[in-house]
């Protein structure tokens, strides 16, 4: 069978990465890592940092930039593109939220290709009546609600931080001890689930990835774009300019998204997307 961790580089997968290489889990084949081309530096540098860190091979897979495809269909280059869960505006005025299509392209489906090409699956095949594949996802005890059932009949999710009881803080106190303190945060640098916490933690401590993400916020507007979407787009639930918006006092508490408890819960991938 193989065993395979689904790699966010955030907080919690890193945890089982490295609690797989100290032998505080069963070992791992592998794992795996969906790049969307989009995160902030930092998580890039700390992926590498952990490959070279961990016994085995840590595979890094990509459907491409979700950021240029966002940029193409800005311009116009593009009708099709991985939609992130944007927070519109309607020409009547009425609010709306774009339904989330960039996990299921640049995470899900990226890593399940790699799994059949490693299992020996056939692209298109339903694959074996039989579970010959357990992956391992990082969600933490105090997540557990998260937890789902693979909707592939050979691979079977596995969650052995929730099994042993371990929470986000004991995932932190871990890595710490293990000369780890300052795991990034996994997301892409424009995700529209960030918390104004988070979007204030970025403009401060790292502004290249606020700039990149205030662009990417202006180009929803675009008119190639407002065609497409039937209305103005916004990274923000205030649905306000990215760079107009005063976090400190603009604290989301919108009844169209649940903005989680910074202290608890940051806006990861492996968090909000579920791998």
């Amino acid at each position: 069978m193989l065993r395979f961790l689904s790699l966010g580089a955030g907080v919690q997968s890193s945890t089982l990465a490295l609690m797989a290489a100290h032998g505080e889990i069963d070992p791992v084949d592998c794992a795996i890592f969906a790049d969307t081309q989009s995160e902030p530096r930092a998580v890039y540098d700390h992926l590498e940092r952990l490959r070279s860190a961990v016994p085995f091979p840590v595979h890094i897979v990509s459907k491409g930039s979700l950021r240029q495809e966002i940029i193409d269909a800005s311009e116009g280059r593009s009708g099709a593109w991985g939609r992130p869960p944007l927070y519109l505006r309607n020409p009547d005025g009425s609010k709306g939220m774009l339904r989330r299509q960039c996990t299921q392209d640049y995470k899900l489906d990226v890593i399940r290709h790699k799994v059949r090409e490693l299992a020996g699956v056939k692209r298109g095949s339903p694959g074996p009546r039989a579970v010959i594949v357990e992956q391992l996802i990082g969600i933490s005890i105090d997540e557990a609600t998260r937890q789902r059932e693979s909707r592939c009949r050979w691979i079977e999710n596995a969650y052995p931080l929730v099994r042993m009881g371990i929470t986000r803080y004991e995932c932190i106190e871990k890595l710490t001890a293990w000369g780890w303190p300052n795991v990034p945060k996994s997301a892409c640098t424009f995700c529209p689930y960030h918390s104004d916490a988070m979007w204030t933690e970025m403009k401060v401590e790292d502004p290249e990835s606020f700039a990149d993400a205030v662009d990417i916020d202006r180009r929803l507007r675009q008119p190639a774009m407002r065609k497409v979407l039937r209305g103005s787009a916004y990274l923000h639930p205030s649905r306000l300019p990215l760079d107009k918006i005063n976090f400190r006092t603009t604290v989301s508490r919108a009844p169209d998204v649940r903005q989680l408890d910074f202290g608890r819960f940051t806006q990861e991938c492996e968090g909000m997307c579920g791998v």
